[in-house]
């Protein structure tokens, strides 16, 4: 069955000062039927953390541009590109005051099947017609702490480690890099990447019905209202990318 492709990216500033969020969903320059996603969240300070996210975005951008889906590994793909924005973010160390850091979640959508990377607490969630079918794994100290049942999602929330990450891009130690795929593609998947300014403050049941009842560019605009309005003044940058299923 043919399908039809609907997707939107959207960003709001929150009640920060700054935006450090990137996101960007990229056509291939050669191909109609693939399309790149991507998504970070920078840390170190207003410029250090925008210019992490950045440079993630741009190599990420800039990789897709060479990749054949035909003939290369798209997990190799997905690879480099976490690698090399790693080194590149690293480097701007030598021409800037600031401490750069990222996270990355970037997918590729070919035909059939998205697969994905991801570093850090910026998540991938696949639904399917609504319903939660994979989300990735935070590299983060609250999610470790929950894998080994000492303390439970409730108690995660309020945690005072909880945005402490394990892993993440311009760090010294190299970034633990966790791969997935969506398997067979299905009219009704939906792909959503978003920072922790937008799951932190929504579940997955509701991120799901909405992304399923609306479409892409209604969906990211509920989602933001509903993250703004639950950030009581407090709210973090929002960033997300969406990506729909639909038959033609």
């Amino acid at each position: 069955m043919p399908f039809a492709i609907d997707t939107c990216a959207a960003m709001h500033v929150g009640d920060r000062l700054d935006q450090q969020d990137r996101v960007g969903i990229f056509p291939h320059p050669q191909r109609s039927d693939c399309l790149l996603a991507v998504l970070a969240d920078g840390m170190g300070g207003h410029a250090g953390g925008a210019i992490a996210a950045q440079q993630v975005v741009l190599k990420a951008k800039q990789n897709f541009a060479a990749y054949q889906p035909t003939s290369e590994s798209t997990r190799e793909f997905l690879q480099g590109v976490v690698d090399e924005a790693h080194v590149v973010i690293k480097l701007t160390r030598f021409t800037s005051e600031a401490d750069p850091h990222s996270t990355a979640v970037v997918m590729v959508l070919r035909p059939g099947v998205a697969e994905w990377a991801h570093c850090g607490d910026s998540r991938l969630y696949h639904f399917r017609r609504g319903r939660l079918v994979a989300r990735t794994r935070d590299h983060s100290l609250v999610e470790e702490l929950i894998r080994t049942g000492r303390i439970t999602p409730e108690a995660a929330v309020d945690h005072p480690q909880r945005n402490l990450l394990l892993s993440c891009l311009g760090a010294e130690k190299e970034p633990e890099i966790e791969n997935g795929d969506s398997g067979a593609l299905e009219a009704g998947d939906c792909f959503l990447l978003c920072s922790d300014g937008l799951w932190g403050l929504l579940g997955d049941e509701e991120l799901g019905r909405l992304l399923h009842t609306l479409d892409a560019r209604s969906a990211a605009r509920a989602l933001i209202d509903l993250a703004r309005a639950r950030g009581e003044g407090c709210g973090d940058n929002i960033s997300m990318a969406i990506v729909k299923i639909r038959p033609v």
